[in-house]
């Protein structure tokens, strides 16, 4: 088949036609996250364009490598890995405000955070309005607020990330075996991309790689929650709660379809081309409902141990310039692949 993208109008007025008047078509839902699932993009996502990004738009680089090491906790190695771009900002700039070392530089060299409680505000409208966070409704608040200059701060930083990071994202292929995995999966299940993604990237991506064939719709971050995703197509397809499959590499992915009762197979940080080899018997268990306890079981002890709790800088013994080094390798791979700044 082919991808029936959603129009520009429908995107910006009703994001969500696809997953109500969605259609079953077999009788099992496997549900896909994209990024640091499909593709080895998270890394990249995160330490070329997501933090330099809005250390530049909010004068943030005397303290990069706070800024960094915190940012990337959040938003790859810890429980909180995937969570939504606006989440995750609220999330480093309150642990840098707690931190005393970060206090000391921020003093001297005239730094000003954030006033992370305007943007707690903008995530606290978006659920009370049930809606997604993402630009549609930041324009939206923004509209409601036009003469705070946060909110046309963090737009423009939202922007710049959605333009820069599809060149990085579309020089990277997905993981062996995806291509293979979606074909088996499609002759048993319905697909849907369940992601926090901006639509337009995940829907070029997909179909920049050829994949998009293989999934019934795509659905981003302008469509609400993950779980909400499920949710709205569990209900118009009528799956019983054994036939729910969820793949992604996450804590708000697992959360996502165990909120809808469904069944979780973790792509885990740092072992994805495992778990992509070893996904046909996975699915195999699945399609023939032996799947829910001691086997998810098994790869959820696996995933939990995989994901931070407490992050470095709580831990005895702290220090930064140890624990910043430590991802260092990963961050000088990735700029002499890519060098954004060059490009």
């Amino acid at each position: 088949m082919s991808l029936r993208r959603l129009t520009d109008t429908q995107l910006k007025d009703d994001p969500e036609i696809q997953l109500r008047s969605f259609k079953r078509t077999k009788d099992f839902f496997v549900a896909i996250d994209t990024d640091g699932c499909i593709t080895d993009n998270m890394n990249g996502k995160q330490m070329l364009i997501f933090h330099p990004q809005f250390m530049e738009y909010y004068n943030l680089w005397g303290i990069e490598t706070y800024f960094r090491e915190v940012g990337e906790y959040y938003n790859l190695f810890s429980v909180d890995r995937g969570c939504n771009r606006f989440v995750a900002i609220s999330l480093t700039l309150k642990a840098l405000q707690k931190r005393d070392d970060v206090a000391r530089i921020i003093s001297e060299a005239n730094i000003v955070l954030p006033k992370v409680d305007l943007l707690d505000e903008y995530i606290y409208y978006t659920k009370k309005n049930k809606l997604g966070l993402g630009n549609p409704s930041l324009e939206a608040y923004l509209d409601k607020n036009p003469t705070n200059l946060f909110y046309y701060k963090m737009l423009g930083w939202s922007e710049s990330v959605n333009r820069a990071f599809p060149h990085i994202s579309a020089k990277i292929p997905p993981f062996n075996g995806v291509e293979e995995a979606l074909c088996q999966i499609a002759e048993y299940a319905d697909i849907v991309v369940v992601s926090k993604t901006p639509y337009e990237d995940l829907a070029n991506y997909w179909e920049d790689q050829g994949i998009d064939k293989y999934v019934q719709l795509i659905a981003g971050q302008e469509m609400g929650s993950k779980g909400h995703h499920i949710e709205m197509v569990k209900t118009s397809g009528g799956y019983v709660n054994e036939c729910i499959l969820m793949l992604g590499d996450g804590n708000g992915d697992l959360k996502a379809v165990k909120e809808n009762n469904g069944l979780f197979y973790p792509i885990i940080p740092g072992s994805e081309q495992y778990a992509w080899d070893n996904f046909s018997g996975a699915f195999k268990k699945f399609i023939d409902r032996k799947y829910r306890g001691g086997f998810e079981d098994g790869l959820l002890d696996g995933f939990n141990r995989a994901l931070l709790t407490t992050p470095a800088w709580e831990e005895p013994g702290y220090d930064h310039k140890i624990s910043y080094r430590e991802k260092q390798s990963i961050r000088k791979e990735l700029y002499e692949k890519f060098s954004p700044r060059n490009n």
